[in-house]
């Protein structure tokens, strides 16, 4: 899936995905990532089933820099973990739940809006 050819002055943008990989500021990424405006690091996440509180530590160190995480479950949408929304929203960030395509052309929009967004997507 490619997304717009948006350019973000120092931020991450996600250029495309498909197959497992990402293209985030002209940076290929293979496997799950989690994408702050200003770096991209590897999340060591192999399938939704996985995702944790302690997983996400890189975001909830900065809980006060985050108003809002969207979590990319992979290429097929499943419901979300009630107990990681309500561990999130203790801690006053707000979870969005989607699949990985959905959530890389919303972090792209949000980020636009300047917003204090991170994204954690899982690549499969």
């Amino acid at each position: 899936m490619e997304l717009s050819p948006i350019v973000f002055n120092g931020r991450q943008f996600i250029q495309s995905y498909n197959n497992g990989k990402f293209q985030i500021s002209g940076q290929q990424f293979y496997g799950s990532v989690i994408i702050f405006p200003e770096k991209t690091i590897e999340w060591d996440v192999s399938t939704y089933k996985f995702i944790s509180i302690k997983n996400l530590k890189p975001v909830t160190e900065l809980y006060n820099d985050v108003d809002l995480l969207l979590i990319g479950c992979g290429t097929k949408f499943v419901p979300r973990p009630d107990k990681l929304h309500s561990t999130l929203k203790d801690i006053n960030i707000t979870l969005e739940w989607m699949d990985t395509g959905a959530a890389c052309r919303t972090f792209n929009v949000l980020l636009s809006e300047e917003r204090r967004v991170v994204a954690a997507l899982v690549a499969t």
